[in-house]
Order: C-alpha cells, then structure tokens, then sequence
C-alpha cells in the first residue's frame, strides 16, 4: 500500500456540489492499494501515518503527530498512486489494485487511523473529486507498507 502524506492547515474535498469530508490542520493523505496488499499492508501504513511526527513542537522541531496537534486526516482514494509513466505517454494503471479489491483496503486503512485516534474525513472511492488543500510548510512523504518477504517486483 502507498500513501501521499501532505501536511495542511486546511482540506476539503468535494463531489459535485457536496463536501464529503473537510479538516482544518493535519494531513491530507492520498491512498493507493496494489493488487498484493491485503489488511496488515492498510493496517500498517495507517499506524505509520498515525504516529508521523511531522508537526512542530514549542521549539518548532517537527515532533509531534497528528493527534497531538488536535488534527485530523482526509483520507483520499487514490488508484493512481500506482499509475506506471516510464514508457510513452499514457500512464499504465495496471499495477493498482481493482477496486472490488482496493475499496476494502481504503476502508480498512480509514478504520485503523480512526482507532488509532485521529479524525478521519473522507474522500469518495471511484468519484471524480476535487481536492483543495492549504500546505504547510509545505511536507510531503511518501509512505510505504513493506515488501512481504519472498514478493518480488512490489
């Protein structure tokens, strides 16, 4: 599983005319599933991102995590996190998760963080969005789930 994590001091996302899920400071996190992800890859990758510390403290060292802070998260689908543009110019998908599959782990990935404490808004799984975010700072990583041993090419 791969997650785009950015730092905001505000995000919203909306479809069509309805705001499906908007915070005010914490992390916008973009999250995409490979077809040989499964529960722990969304489990892990949602305690990782739980316990990032990528907020200032008193000092203004990056020390504290989102919960903190009083943050939240805005949790988007994201299929083209495994969007593959090496060769020509059409970005080839097929390294994504289907959705039948990756919906689950998106749910399960939105479940982990909010029992790890932190608020969890959401985008909408196989919707056109529109994401609008204020950056801080900006910070921007990019976060994981390890290669299980003995799966080659992931």
């Amino acid at each position: 599983m791969r997650a785009v994590v950015q730092r905001v001091a505000r995000a919203r996302c909306t479809v069509g005319a309805d705001v499906t899920g908007e915070i005010g400071a914490g992390l916008v996190v973009l999250v995409g599933a490979t077809s040989s992800d499964g529960e722990a890859d969304a489990d892990w990758v949602a305690r990782k991102i739980a316990g990032l510390r990528v907020f200032a403290d008193d000092a203004g060292l990056m020390n504290r995590d989102v919960r903190e802070i009083g943050g939240g998260a805005l949790a988007v689908p994201q299929f083209t996190l495994y969007g593959d543009a090496r060769h020509g110019r059409r970005p080839d998908f097929t390294a994504a998760a289907r959705p039948e599959a990756a919906e689950p782990l998106y749910e399960r990935f939105c479940a982990t963080l909010a029992a790890e404490g932190v608020p969890v808004a959401r985008g909408v799984f196989r919707a056109h969005m529109v994401i609008e975010l204020v950056n801080d700072g900006p910070v921007t990583l990019i976060v994981e789930s390890p290669v299980p041993s003995g799966s080659a090419g992931r």
